[in-house]
């Protein structure tokens, strides 16, 4: 009689594989540290960690502005009018500097300070951190990364943190259910929930993206990974927006990388949204998903924009980003600086103008008598664009159709938006008929970016740092800005920019560089057998016939690069992204033929 299989032992040779590859590249990695003087990674965050210990009591000290970085946080205070800045990271070309140091800005006194308390999370960059006005006021962090000097490690961060900001006292959360490690995901609170989605885990071998949906309940201290249905599903994406409304949580644009055949990725900038909503039978763990159908004046596509919610109301201001243009061996961006306002409730966008038009109170009062009737008809227009009616073909307005004006409402205070037009408009001309004889300065932007931070702080506004590329150079910029949303008429600058001035280090010619070419082209066995393992990571395509033209191959092998696409992605089912992608890796496969 024959042996019965035992089925605990049938995924044992897959693991023994996967052990075995990780064991190899952990020793690969090990030799290239070596080569370059540089310890690992777990070490330096274990070596920051023992320096924080060291500090025992709290210590608050006035200062000046932080040193340059990108990549931290800037949180309003749930309570008070302060804004909160945590860690981040600077890249001067040569070297990654990163932080842990945390800020208070004095909204009212223009001044800052500096925090310094016991047992603080490591430094951390690519976080999300978020305000709770809950016993004393809470500043909750999850997440983030950690890059070593020459940025040939990365730890991605998986522990959540609270800050208690009456007693200055950090408090690691330990508890099982979250999110594995990952940066660039979305954080925001919805009810009684910390809620988070999406992000990416880079481990210099692959990078994968996620699209899982989890809650912290701030009561009962419990995770939750919520099972989202639907038709149309998100796709993995990291740098999204992500916010709360009535219902439940709005997704919005993002971007992700997907691996085309060996060693070569290719970007997409997402502009879709989503709108998840607990399940009728009032499941906790089960939510429905629908793709939302945008309106109004709809931003150009682009990924690294900055967004943030004004308080207590449906609407999220949006400001600047890039759109990346790739092929396989350049890439070329389009930064903005341009400002937009989307109602969450109705998927609708605005594009927002800043006037430049001085507020002085003599000049309103008499605008006010003068344009009582006109006031009359704005209002009449604000009911039409706050309507709730769903499917008015009048509420649809392509992005073609030229501009024509509309007003809106923040508040108690009135401003102008363009709709159905282009994001891009100048502020009437002093003394026109439309300014009403107002007096108007000109229009002075924040510069084009992505990645900056926004914050929303009674009424205004906040935007500080972010980056731009200057060919080769990246360009780490530290000025700040406010913006009163009520007003709209001028963006006031609380700190230049001075950016001419930042050092940047050209690391391409270094002497390093060429010590690392010499040592591959040694080689050793182990390296070759990583060099297999990798190959093994081209993508088999279906052969191409001889003579066989691009039309008749992709309808041959569409099934093939479908699946592909679906594998790579994470989806079940095709759409038109998956689609679109298939299309993309076919191509590329078909040239290299």
């Amino acid at each position: 009689m024959g042996k019965k299989k035992d089925k605990k032992k049938k995924g044992l040779g897959a693991e023994k594989s996967q052990m075995k590859a990780e064991k190899k590249a952990k020793k690969k990695v090990q030799k290239e540290l070596a080569a370059i003087g540089e310890e690992d990674i777990e070490s330096m965050i274990a070596e920051f960690q023992a320096k924080d210990k060291e500090m025992t009591r709290i210590a608050e000290e006035d200062c000046g502005q932080p040193s340059l970085r990108s990549g931290f946080s800037l949180t309003a205070h749930p309570d008070k009018d302060i804004l909160i800045l945590f860690g981040g990271t600077y890249f001067n070309g040569n070297k990654t500097f990163m932080y842990n140091d945390l800020y208070f800005y004095h909204t009212r006194k223009n001044s800052w300070t500096t925090i310094k308390c016991p047992n603080p999370p490591p430094p951390r960059a690519s976080h999300q951190a978020i305000g709770a006005s809950r016993s004393g006021g809470q500043l909750w962090i999850f997440g983030g990364e950690f890059a070593s000097p020459t940025q040939s490690q990365f730890y991605h961060y998986r522990d959540l943190w609270c800050f208690h900001l009456n007693d200055k006292k950090w408090e690691m959360i330990n508890v099982p259910g979250g999110p594995s490690p990952r940066s660039g995901h979305r954080m925001t609170i919805h009810q009684q929930n910390l809620a988070i989605f999406g992000g990416f885990k880079d481990t210099l071998r692959e990078c994968k993206y996620y699209n899982d949906l989890y809650l912290f309940n701030l009561e009962t201290y419990q995770w939750s990974k919520i099972d989202v249905q639907g038709t149309r599903l998100p796709s993995p994406r990291s740098g999204c927006a992500f916010s709360s409304t009535q219902q439940g949580l709005l997704v919005f644009g993002g971007y992700s990388k997907m691996q085309l055949k060996k060693e070569v990725e290719r970007g997409h900038t997402h502009a879709d949204m989503f709108h998840m909503t607990p399940g009728k039978e009032g499941s906790q763990t089960k939510w429905r998903c629908e793709l939302v159908k945008q309106r109004g004046t709809l931003p150009s596509p682009r990924c690294g924009f900055s967004t943030c919610v004004l308080p207590n109301s449906n609407v999220a201001m949006m400001f600047g980003g890039v759109f990346d243009q790739e092929d396989e061996e350049d890439l070329q961006g389009t930064f903005f600086n341009d400002l937009h306002k989307l109602e969450l409730d109705h998927g609708k966008w605005f594009s927002v103008q800043v006037s430049g038009k001085s507020s002085h109170s003599e000049k309103r009062t008499r605008r006010r008598k003068k344009n009582e009737e006109a006031g009359k008809t704005e209002a009449a227009n604000l009911g039409e664009l706050s309507s709730d009616e769903e499917g008015s073909e009048e509420e649809d307005y392509p992005q073609e159709e030229a501009a024509e004006r509309a007003v809106d409402q923040i508040g108690d205070e009135v401003f102008k938006l363009v709709v159905g037009g282009p994001s891009e408009s100048q502020p009437p001309k002093a003394g026109s008929a439309e300014d009403g004889g107002a007096a108007a300065k000109p229009v002075v932007l924040p510069r084009p970016r992505m990645n900056a931070q926004l914050a929303v702080k009674n009424g205004v506004l906040y935007l500080y740092g972010g980056i731009y590329e200057a060919g080769e150079k990246q360009v780490t910029l530290s000025d700040f800005h406010c913006l009163d949303v009520k007003k709209l008429d001028t963006w006031n600058t609380l700190i230049p920019d001075t950016s001419e001035n930042q050092e940047w280090f050209d690391s391409s010619s270094g002497e390093d560089g060429e010590g690392q070419e010499e040592e591959g082209e040694e080689g050793d066995d182990d390296d070759d057998e990583d060099d297999d393992d990798e190959s093994d990571m081209e993508i088999d395509a279906p052969a191409v016939n001889d003579g066989e033209p691009f039309d008749a191959y992709f309808p041959r092998t569409r099934d093939f690069w479908l699946k592909e696409a679906c594998s790579q992605l994470g989806q079940e089912e095709a759409d038109e992204y998956v689609e679109k992608m298939a299309l993309e890796m076919a191509k590329l496969c078909f040239k290299s033929k």
